[in-house]
């Protein structure tokens, strides 16, 4: 699915005409794969930018300059925030990743990992990307439960984005279980649905995502021009 997507990304770049793409945004999905998208860019002297992801190429000259969140910063906030919660008590953390390659889902397991590096009371039981997708953070929770005991031996679901861990919490009700309770849970995004989830004292931790991304990245199109 997300190497169809970027393909169909190439192609459409190469359809468009350097006077269309000047200069040019790019969202990449995941970090590699993209060299010959700034690589043809920068053939016809179309300035490239990135928002919102990174992405991995050898000639870091290929785009002008990265709009991003500090994802690790995200999730490092994340991790204090349980190592305080639980304190010395033994917490066994299930990890919903995002997309397998995409910078955001490497930097926030990154940024967590760090938070508790040192805890030993706090261990990652399981690790599974849900794709940053609502339904399959269901079903790969409904998997994690399923192999723990029925959620016993799990102290907190900790999701890379909101939709997944929404979609957590339902595979946490379904079990018979109370999130935010029973099962603690966490992730990263601040979407309406996730406020509504902290009044109903299903959310427990949620760090916002910053939706002003836009604004530095035209201010940075502004200086080159």
């Amino acid at each position: 699915m997300v190497g169809k997507n970027k393909r169909t990304r190439l192609k459409r770049f190469d359809r468009l005409s350097p006077r269309a793409l000047t200069p040019s945004l790019i969202a990449p999905v995941v970090q590699t794969g993209w060299e010959p998208v700034p690589e043809e860019a920068k053939d016809v002297k179309i300035p490239v930018y990135l928002l919102d992801r990174a992405i991995v190429v050898k000639d870091k000259s290929l785009y002008q300059a990265v709009v991003t969140a500090d994802n690790v910063l995200e999730d490092k906030l994340i991790g204090d925030w349980l190592v305080k919660t639980v304190g010395d008590k033994q917490c066994n953390v299930v990890e919903l990743q995002g997309t397998v390659g995409a910078s955001v889902a490497n930097d926030r397991k990154k940024g967590f990992a760090e938070a508790i590096s040192g805890h030993p009371n706090i261990k990652v039981l399981r690790s599974q990307s849900g794709n940053f997708i609502r339904s399959k953070g269901k079903e790969v929770m409904e998997s994690f439960i399923k192999a723990e005991n029925n959620g016993k031996n799990i102290c907190m679901v900790y999701a890379h984005n909101d939709d997944m861990a929404i979609g957590a919490m339902q595979a946490i009700k379904e079990a018979g279980l109370k999130p935010g309770k029973d099962i603690l849970t966490s992730s990263i995004d601040g979407v309406p649905d996730i406020y509504k989830a902290m009044l109903a004292g299903e959310a427990n931790a949620n760090v916002e995502l910053t939706p002003n991304m836009a604004g530095p990245a035209f201010d940075a199109l502004e200086k080159f021009k």
